[in-house]
């Protein structure tokens, strides 16, 4: 396997956890049936990406296995002699991932520890002279209703499949999909495995959006506050409010949530003397984009990967990051330069 070869790279384990009473909107679903959700000769990086996905889905695993070995059957963390839960999945995950060179095991390691509530992402993405070309995201305990297709004969049949689990790729050039997660299926499951494709939601008005922060900061802190109250409550948004969602833990399961349409925005503040870490972004930033979304700093500027040159792990923002369906990106870029200086 020669993933990750001669070039540099990002891969990432994040815990997370959204709410996981969000429900799936319709989107438009295109089911297909391959080992990739399309044709090896449209992804120069095919190879590299089949690779990433069997060591993903095989982190997944290792990660499902440790976390229920140290959880008693009450949902109660189990005493582990000096072997936390940290120390057990992050040199796991990391020798599965050998072959990367930039690796944060785990991220929202509380949310890790609340039990079978919490939700986590195991995310690897591949960096070929400052570009993303493609990224892999597994998320175990995803609340997600995946279409497919109940028999291959069948056509125009669909089944939608309450999943526990799904993994998401983006290839450049190529969009970004989704599938139930294989190794959650169980091991002996016969299912057959059908790819949808991930579009972002198509909202047009920045108050009509759901917006996603990270846990660490308040909506008074962003700049939109200053003319859009938030609310959490879908039902009771008005002109002058937005729709904030509730979740916990990375920025990668906020990514996740605008690649496939849970979400209309994401936007994260970056405060002075603030590091903000290649992998926590890398392969968020491929799955929105070949979804139909944008990711900028607060100035407009794509994130660069290459400005680190030493060892490419740290990135440098401009304010902060902002994450949109890109029907609405300008609107916001509009209201964040009005009311803030940016840095």
């Amino acid at each position: 396997m020669d993933l990750l070869h001669s070039a540099s790279q990002v891969s990432t384990v994040r815990f997370i956890c959204p709410n996981p009473s969000l429900t799936c909107m319709r989107r438009r679903f295109f089911p297909v049936r391959s080992s990739l959700p399309f044709p090896n000769q449209k992804a120069k990086y095919h190879r590299e990406l089949e690779a990433a996905v069997d060591i993903v889905q095989r982190a997944c695993r290792l990660c499902v296995d440790v976390k229920s070995s140290l959880f008693s059957a009450g949902g109660r963390i189990l005493e582990k002699n000096d072997q936390t839960p940290v120390t057990v999945a992050d040199f796991g995950v990391q020798a599965l991932v050998s072959l990367g060179n930039v690796l944060d095991p785990i991220d929202g390691t509380k949310g890790f520890l609340k039990g079978n509530e919490a939700l986590y992402v195991v995310g690897l993405a591949f960096i070929v002279e400052g570009e993303i070309v493609l990224g892999v995201m597994g998320c175990p305990n995803w609340q997600e209703d995946v279409p497919c297709k109940s028999n291959a004969e069948d056509k125009g049949s669909e089944t939608i499949l309450s999943s526990s689990g799904i993994i998401m790729v983006a290839h450049v050039g190529c969009g970004t999909w989704m599938k139930r997660l294989a190794v959650m299926m169980g091991r002996s499951a016969k299912l057959p495995e059908y790819w949808t494709r991930c579009l972002v939601d198509k909202c047009q008005l920045v108050h009509k959006a759901r917006f996603c922060i990270p846990e660490s900061q308040t909506w008074a802190s962003m700049p939109l506050s200053a003319s859009l109250n938030e609310r959490n409550d879908a039902s009771s948004t008005g002109d002058r409010e937005i729709l904030l969602l509730s979740t916990c833990c990375g920025s990668l399961c906020k990514y996740l949530m605008v690649a496939s349409g849970k979400a209309s925005v994401f936007i994260l503040r970056v405060r002075s003397q603030t590091l903000v870490k290649a992998w926590d972004h890398a392969v968020g930033i491929i799955c929105v984009h070949e979804a139909g979304g944008k990711v900028t700093d607060w100035r407009g500027s794509e994130l660069d990967f290459a400005a680190d040159q030493v060892e490419r792990r740290i990135i440098f923002p401009s304010g902060g990051v902002l994450v949109t369906n890109g029907n609405i990106h300008s609107q916001i870029m509009d209201m964040i330069s009005s009311v803030s200086t940016i840095n």
